[in-house]
């Protein structure tokens, strides 16, 4: 029997679920939005061969366009919200079928606008600005989509590309279906014979617990599951990955790289130059898992020993509403506007908390218009107090790029993305060293601290090697098989951990539960945020006021420019490799520091 069964999502108490009724009331309101969604691909078609006709035409064919996105803003959360508290429920699961259908036809109709845009002879565009200044607004958007020229096929071949939204999205549905719906764990069993429930949500704080026997038996627990459906996964990421290449070869990109990489507007050398830093400094890791095999006593170190904190004797366990405080006193440096902000989300229900059957794993925001909303699966650990940190970083700058942007510019890329949340979690992780005279407690948060670099540097960074060189393979021509994949991920393992730990066999699967391998190169922007965030916070922790009035600026910036631009204006340049080179330095730092305190 399992230690604790984990509860329908009809017995979750309403305070610990998040307020979707705050964007509809009730589903048939949904529906009724879903109409005029289903309606729009009519409006659009009527600005077909008409946007080079003037600028009062132009103009209105963008604010149709925004007006489009408040919408499928609203739709698109609600629905997917729902989807996500359980995804087993059908019903949901048809709203989201319906709205993707809705998108595929709206994207089909105006396939026509890239097209027509980039064919404005450029002194005409210049004259339609001086006759409705009103369309300066969208200047920079339509120059974004006008250096696209020549990735920019044909209206049929357009018209073509967009029906084909359904298909290529299959792959990363039906990973979701499989992996967190359908897929079930062997329970794991501790040293006392005990049985614990394995799902995606409790897997980590089953690994991270002092018990080897238990953690040992989680660990082979979900990867002899995975191994059971290797050739599955496997098909399932090869075809996101001939996606991905489809599109990149389709629009004449010089690789798949390159095409993920311009939507965001980041040079590809960001990218390599992030691998070649931390290539460069991968004895600080070694340094790391010798040290963890020191202080663990162990003669053989394994995987399975990575997450469990070495401070063995020393445990923090932390309520959700003991992790609220403590939050709101680490962020108190970013002044009282951003704290009221945080504490507007603790107090009006932003957050889904518990786990329940079914409920998507992990955690993420989702910057909705009406306020963010914030998925965890709280499990009272410093790992999930950490995870608030993080999770309320990206809904703030979401709030306030919602706020401070018109609906053109209000959505930030993924790149800079992941810096506001980082960068929380390092001013948490400051004000907890700050605050404890406690030698174990000391050693267990720099313990935690050194597996932020681990885990979000070093394994992000490892993370993305992997998934660049398995689209170097399918570019050659190569099959992506379960064997190919394992031996690619194992000799990755190897390359980052060294000879110090042992190459589990179990290891070589671990690409199989990683669903952001079906977002298209946007694990390492984990590690480049991180880098960021830790430039970020020191700043603010120095400087004080100048540094965090400029660190809004660039949360309230939205896409309003590059985003190597937008963090310069906060304090860091992302296009140097001198973030990462420094950030690697601190962990460096860290273990000496946790060598002095044995």
């Amino acid at each position: 029997m399992a230690e604790e069964r984990i509860p329908k999502r009809s017995e979750v108490p309403v305070e610990f679920t998040w307020a979707l009724e705050d964007i509809y009331p009730t589903d048939e309101a949904w529906r009724e939005d879903l109409k005029k969604m289903q309606a729009m691909p009519g409006r659009v078609k009527a600005f077909k061969g008409r946007l080079g006709e003037n600028g009062e035409v132009l103009l209105e064919f963008l604010r149709v366009g925004d007006e489009i996105s408040v919408l499928a803003d609203s739709l698109g959360n609600y629905a997917q919200r729902r989807s996500d508290e359980d995804t087993a429920n059908p019903f949901y699961q048809g709203m989201i079928g319906q709205l993707e259908t809705a998108f595929v036809e709206l994207n089909a109709a105006g396939s026509f606008e890239t097209p027509e845009i980039i064919a404005i002879d450029e002194e005409k565009l210049e004259g339609f600005y001086k006759a409705v200044p009103e369309l300066e607004l969208y200047r920079r958007n339509l120059d974004r989509v006008r250096r696209k020229k020549e990735h920019i096929l044909s209206d049929a071949e357009e018209r073509i590309l967009a029906m084909t939204g359904e298909l290529t999205s299959a792959p990363e549905n039906i990973y979701s279906m499989f992996s967190d719906a359908d897929l079930r764990f062997p329970d794991a069993v501790d040293k006392d014979g005990k049985a614990h429930q394995v799902t995606h949500g409790s897997y980590i704080p089953l690994v991270q617990d002092s018990d080897r026997v238990l953690r040992k038996s989680a660990f082979e627990s979900m990867y002899s599951t995975y191994g059971s459906f290797r050739n599955t996964c496997a098909s399932t990421l090869s075809a996101q990955i001939k996606s991905v290449q489809f599109y990149a070869k389709a629009r004449k990109y010089p690789s798949s790289l390159a095409a993920a990489l311009e939507a965001n507007e980041v040079p590809v050398e960001v990218y390599t130059n992030l691998i070649e830093a931390v290539h460069e400094n991968m004895n600080y890791m070694y340094d790391y898992v010798q040290l963890r095999k020191e202080l663990m006593g162990l003669d053989e170190l394994h995987f399975y020993d990575l997450y469990t904190p070495i401070v063995s004797d020393f445990d923090m366990k932390i309520s959700f509403e003991e992790a609220k405080e403590t939050v709101l006193k680490a962020l108190a440096p970013m002044g009282e506007d951003y704290l009221a902000i945080l504490r507007e989300g603790f107090d009006n229900r932003w957050i889904d908390v518990y786990e329940n059957e079914g409920k998507t794993s992990g955690a993420y925001s989702a910057g909705a218009r009406v306020h963010p909303y914030v998925l965890l699966n709280h499990k009272d650990t410093l790992n999930c107090m950490f995870t608030i940190a993080h999770e309320m970083g990206h809904a703030i700058h979401s709030y306030l790029s919602n706020r401070n942007q018109p609906v053109a510019y209000s959505d930030y890329v993924i790149f800079v993305a992941e810096v506001a949340s980082t960068c929380n979690e390092a001013l948490l992780m400051q004000y907890l060293l700050k605050n404890t005279s406690d030698k174990k407690e000391k050693a267990y948060l720099i313990n935690y601290f050194l597996e932020q670099f681990r885990t979000t540097l070093y394994r992000q960074t490892m993370f993305a090697e992997f998934e660049l060189k398995i689209n170097e393979l399918a570019a050659e021509g190569e099959a992506l098989t379960a064997e190919v994949m394992c031996d690619i991920y194992k000799e990755l393992n190897r390359l980052y951990f060294g000879d110090g730990i042992v190459l589990d066999e179990e290891i070589s699967l671990e690409w199989a539960r990683i669903p952001h391998f079906y977002y298209d190169y946007y694990v390492y922007q984990y590690a480049t945020g991180y880098s960021a965030a830790i430039a970020l916070s020191q700043r603010i922790l120095t400087e004080g006021e100048p540094a965090v009035k400029d660190y809004i600026r660039f949360l309230s910036g939205g896409c309003s420019t590059d985003p190597i631009s937008l963090l310069k204006i906060a304090g860091v340049d992302m296009s140097t490799t001198k973030p990462v080179t420094d950030a690697l330095k601190l962990f460096g730092e860290l273990i000496g520091q946790m060598r002095e305190l044995f």
